[in-house]
């Protein structure tokens, strides 16, 4: 869909509906599991499955970094080893102006949607905007959350 954004956009327009989701006790090799059953490369982490509330998401980037690279052994680390917490939300009911800003703000390539009670409900990546939004701001975003940054590389390698 290319053009302009048609109407008051929402982030529910756009978003990838009820993505997976994991606990911070899950296994990373059942993360990384999850990365290739749903094809994609972030997993938001809930607080418990019954209330849903995120409390971080962990990215294929995390486990390279702050697993691989860190000369940690992955196969004995969870979920909570890794992520990113906390994580950057939005409501489904949001802007979706609102929701790019905010990425672009965090510089962040996907954010979490929860719904009223502030369960996941769904999740934005870069691939949806590419996908759902005006060409042009498609750019504008992946220009700015890309630029160079060392946050998630920033780990000290274990001692061995």
């Amino acid at each position: 869909m290319s053009g302009g954004l048609e109407g008051p956009r929402r982030v529910k327009d756009v978003m990838t509906p009820a993505p997976a989701c994991c606990v911070p006790g899950t296994p990373l090799p059942e993360v990384a599991i999850l990365f290739t059953q749903y094809d994609c490369g972030a997993i938001p982490v809930v607080e418990n499955k019954d209330s849903g509330r995120p409390v971080g998401i962990v990215t294929d980037r995390d486990v390279a970094c702050r697993a691989v690279a860190a000369g940690r052994n992955a196969l004995e680390l969870r979920a909570v080893d890794c992520m990113t917490a906390p994580c950057v939300t939005v409501a489904e009911e949001m802007v979706l102006e609102d929701c790019l800003a905010l990425m672009e703000g965090n510089r962040v390539r996907r954010i979490v949607v929860v719904n009223d009670s502030g369960a996941v409900c769904g999740i934005v990546a870069q691939a949806d905007i590419a996908l759902k939004a005006d060409e042009r701001r498609v750019a504008e975003v992946v220009r700015t959350v890309s630029e160079p940054t060392l946050a998630a590389s920033r780990v000290e390698p274990v001692a061995g």
